[in-house]
């Protein structure tokens, strides 16, 4: 990703464009700026609490979940969740991780990841499919 592709609006005001300042106003011709640190910081409480939430509404123990197929965009992300979750170091049985093969397939990622690692799943086990993104938007859906 970058500031200078198919986002940028097709007539604005190129004079900065040759201005050593890096600071917002620069910034401000783009449709989108992505701040990836504070997203983290925002997404990973946010989307951690809505699951225990979840769980908690359903009476479903967060600590005893089988496997987890969350949103796959970020890896340091997906094992933050998973530690919050599960209240602990997840393995990579449990928090399924498909970047390294797909990367960021967006909120598919959560899909993909379920479609190719459901396996030794049995009757009575419980999961979680889990998308976010966009908006602060976030979903989960629990299986067993």
């Amino acid at each position: 990703r970058n500031n200078f592709g198919f986002l940028n609006r097709n007539a604005r005001d190129t004079a900065h464009l040759d201005s050593p300042v890096a600071d917002d106003s620069v910034q401000n011709d783009k449709l989108f700026i992505q701040q990836g640190r504070k997203v983290f910081r925002d997404v990973v409480p946010m989307v951690s609490d809505m699951i225990v939430d979840h769980a908690d509404e359903l009476g479903v123990d967060p600590h005893g979940l089988k496997r987890l197929w969350l949103h796959q965009a970020n890896i340091n992300m997906n094992t933050m969740i998973g530690k919050k979750v599960l209240g602990r170091e997840p393995s990579a049985e449990e928090n399924v991780i498909i970047l390294d093969d797909y990367a960021n397939t967006s909120s598919a990622g959560s899909i993909i990841a379920f479609h190719l690692h459901n396996d030794g799943f049995e009757a009575g086990d419980t999961g979680l499919i889990c998308s976010f993104g966009a908006g602060y938007s976030a979903g989960a859906v629990f299986v067993r």
